[in-house]
């Protein structure tokens, strides 16, 4: 296929991975460096305690298409996919964790389809080496569950790991909020969209950095940055209450007026404090959730600070494109 070759940038977050960053940056460039085309990998360490960070700076001394953005602290991996996205300036950015469970192998199929009008394509896990049958089940919840309070619909059994094309990087880097689930805003930006299938492999070294805490924090803020749905349950919940409460009097109205029976109900009465009480406790945490990230927001802080960006000056920009039909050569 004539036409002209495109640039990649690839972003890759690091946090404690020096058992694996040498052989991820290995792998990568066995794979990239095959396509013919300008390319640049941006590291992005996310406060790392280990030493990832002085293995980054060696490989950015040997090799000249590096580029490493060390944040000042760690601010978590969606804020630090973000910042590499912000520098990325290829015509394509491909997403993938340096923790190799998802292959850059793949990466050249993923240029096939964008090659075929995709602006989106996007890695669906077919199937887990190495993690629990616990972690896939919660995983595949998450995504059932947001789906349904969602208003945007999120991929089911997707992560970050995608091809992003420059319409669609510069889109996402448009969106300012604080609180950030990336699969759900990549399919709130819309353009076109491919889902392609793989087996996700184990981790190639060093442990898990999405426990079962963050695990519930990423659910927390896909679910609230993308859907009002708990606060109409708020509503609803609040009106079931209401209509109860209004049952609840008219009981203890004819008891008092048509009886003697003055005393007993209280069963009713107790029953009836303690399911109010525990709706508003729920009603205030939710509301009080969505309060909290307007507050976060209205403060405008930024997204992160680094200490230091490693980036040659005298570097190759990446070429520019005007022409629709680009191809690559792909081995």
């Amino acid at each position: 296929m004539a036409g002209s070759v495109p640039s990649i940038s690839v972003v890759v977050p690091c946090y404690n991975e020096q058992e694996g960053i040498l052989e991820c940056h290995r792998r990568l460039c066995s794979v990239i460096s095959f396509l013919g085309s300008w390319y640049e990998i941006v590291y992005v360490d996310d406060g790392s305690k280990d030493n990832t960070a002085p293995l980054l700076e060696r490989l950015y001394d040997s090799d000249p298409n590096i580029t490493v953005i060390e944040l000042s602290r760690n601010f978590g991996h969606q804020t630090a996919v973000t910042a590499g996205l912000e520098v990325a300036k290829g015509q394509i950015v491909i997403i993938i964790d340096s923790d190799l469970q998802d292959p850059p192998e793949l990466i050249p199929e993923m240029i096939r389809i964008w090659q075929q009008g995709y602006e989106v394509v996007y890695g669906v896990r077919d199937s887990r080496e190495g993690e629990s049958g616990f972690k896939i089940w919660t995983a595949k919840a998450f995504y059932r569950v947001i789906n349904r309070l969602s208003d945007v619909e999120i991929p089911i059994d997707t992560g970050d790991f995608r091809l992003l094309d420059r319409k669609a990087v510069d889109a996402m880097n448009r969106l300012p909020e604080r609180q950030r689930l990336l699969r759900g805003m990549c399919s709130w930006i819309g353009f076109r969209q491919y889902g392609l299938k793989y087996a996700r492999a184990a981790r190639f070294a060093g442990t898990t950095k999405y426990p079962i805490r963050k695990m519930l924090k990423l659910a927390l803020d896909g679910v609230a940055s993308f859907s009002t749905v708990p606060l109409r349950l708020v509503s609803i919940a609040g009106l079931i209450s209401a209509i109860f409460s209004v049952l609840g009097i008219v009981y203890a109205l004819v008891l008092r007026i048509f009886t003697h029976i003055w005393v007993p109900g209280w069963t009713l009465l107790f029953i009836g404090m303690l399911m109010i009480g525990g709706l508003q406790m729920i009603s205030l945490g939710i509301v009080g959730e969505y309060v909290g990230r307007i507050y976060t927001e209205a403060k405008q802080r930024p997204l992160y600070f680094t200490r230091s960006v490693l980036h040659r000056r005298g570097a190759a920009e990446a070429p520019k494109y005007e022409d629709e039909s680009i191809s690559v050569r792909l081995n």
